[in-house]
């Protein structure tokens, strides 16, 4: 069995996700840096040059690898529940736990980070954040058999509390 870390960008699933690894000694993959690596280009290179389905799918092919193996610590992107069908491979693979902040969370956390392109256009930061976590959050609410509040808890708090679910 698997854990999948879902949430929002800057939610704490890459650290979180590092520290469980080493907790419950179980492999840690990145979706997004598998992704990034088989296409040889960064995330923002593959949706300039073949647009954000083209991402998608590459995301799916991934899920697909993870979820054929056991005992990994998976640290799937903000999207990945975009699509059912991730949803319904990670299910079958892993426990699911979400991560969430609030938007000003979210934004004081990633706010000079570059390394995703925008996914609405014509929105302030803060906006684009608000809207698609609004439309996102309902989703990773039915997707997800176990919710952290990341707000105000550190990285070792959200850890102890996943390992606690997963082993308890």
């Amino acid at each position: 069995m698997n854990i999948a870390l879902i949430g929002y960008r800057g939610t704490g699933k890459s650290h979180v996700g590092r520290l469980l690894s080493q907790k419950l000694n179980l492999t840690y993959v990145s979706l997004d840096k598998a992704v990034a690596e088989r296409a040889a280009m960064t995330i923002p290179q593959i949706v300039e040059k073949f647009g954000w389905p083209d991402f998608r799918d590459k995301e799916t092919f991934e899920v697909r690898q993870v979820a054929g193996q056991d005992g990994l610590i998976v640290d799937c992107g903000g999207g990945v529940i975009e699509r059912p069908e991730n949803i319904e491979l990670l299910r079958a693979s892993s426990r699911i736990v979400w991560l969430q902040a609030s938007v000003p969370v979210i934004v004081a956390r990633i706010g000079g980070d570059d390394g995703r392109p925008a996914l609405t256009a014509g929105k302030t930061f803060t906006e684009e954040i608000a809207e698609v976590l609004a439309r996102r959050t309902p989703v990773y609410a039915a997707a997800a058999e176990f919710t952290v509040d990341t707000d105000s808890l550190s990285p070792e708090e959200i850890a102890a509390r996943i390992a606690a679910f997963v082993t308890g």
